[in-house]
């Protein structure tokens, strides 16, 4: 329990600095809304757009005119923040020790490898949790203070969810790299430079359909944004798949952090 308070106190910072982030680009991104729904110029710019720049913007077939077109489009960008947070808290939390060179913190504690790492993936989990809501909250609270129309609330929750489920992927990804690689300073860059390969996969399967196989080795695309904004939901399947994949991330990391040789 000492070192779960320990990394909750470490990060706490952070936390609160990617939270108010968060919160910003929601009002940021929301306090646009209002020129596309007016329509007029601003429609006719984006209807004017080729199909192949529309998905490289993340809206595609989004009507942005309509709030929950708008709110898909915004939640692109949201998702894309809340991985890297993510990835870098689930590398960082693991290698921070030998990285930082303080790794004999823990050895003198007469605790198991496992009981460190499951007291670091709790404190972990808790971050993102408190981060999707924040993204929730804010998102919930400015969507209202915008929608002229149809409330919107159950699919922000779907939204919500499938961010979740993207953030513990990253997360437990991170995490993974971190204990398989011998470098910890390396582990950030590299599981960024994973998520950033994700992202353009993603982007590349947007405009190729032969591609779209490519698919499965992208989280940003597990979850279709048109199913959700259509009424389809969240397919329960993939939610299936998905939290298989974290709790095999998971398993990996146990096994390779008890091997792990820590470098004091």
């Amino acid at each position: 329990m000492n070192i779960f308070r320990r990394e909750l106190r470490a990060y706490r910072r952070g936390l609160i600095i990617w939270g108010v982030c968060l919160f910003l680009l929601v009002v940021s991104g929301m306090s646009k809304y209002s020129a596309y729904s007016a329509g007029g110029t601003s429609n006719e710019v984006f209807d004017s757009l080729p199909q192949t720049m529309k998905a490289l913007l993340g809206f595609g077939s989004f009507d942005v005119a309509q709030i929950s077109g708008y709110f898909a489009l915004l939640f692109l960008y949201i998702e894309l923040t809340v991985a890297i947070h993510a990835v870098l808290l689930g590398s960082g939390i693991i290698a921070k020790e030998e990285r930082d060179k303080t790794v004999e913190f823990l050895i003198v504690k007469p605790v198991s490898r496992g009981t460190i790492l499951t007291a670091k993936l709790l404190a972990a989990l808790v971050q993102v949790i408190l981060l999707n809501l924040v993204t929730l909250v804010s998102s919930l609270v400015m969507v209202s203070a915008y929608n002229q129309g149809e409330a919107i609330t159950g699919e922000i929750l779907q939204f919500m969810v499938s961010l979740l489920l993207v953030q513990l992927i990253f997360l437990t990804l991170g995490m993974t790299l971190a204990a398989l690689l011998k470098q910890p300073k390396t582990s950030s860059s590299i599981a960024t430079g994973v998520l950033l390969g994700c992202f353009v996969i993603s982007k590349i399967t947007d405009l190729a359909d032969r591609l779209k196989a490519l698919n499965v080795l992208s989280p940003f695309k597990y979850f279709s944004y048109e199913w959700i904004i259509n009424g389809d939901g969240l397919h329960g399947g993939i939610v299936s798949l998905s939290l298989l994949l974290v709790v095999a991330l998971v398993v990996v990391t146990y096994r390779a952090y008890r091997k792990r040789e820590l470098q004091v």
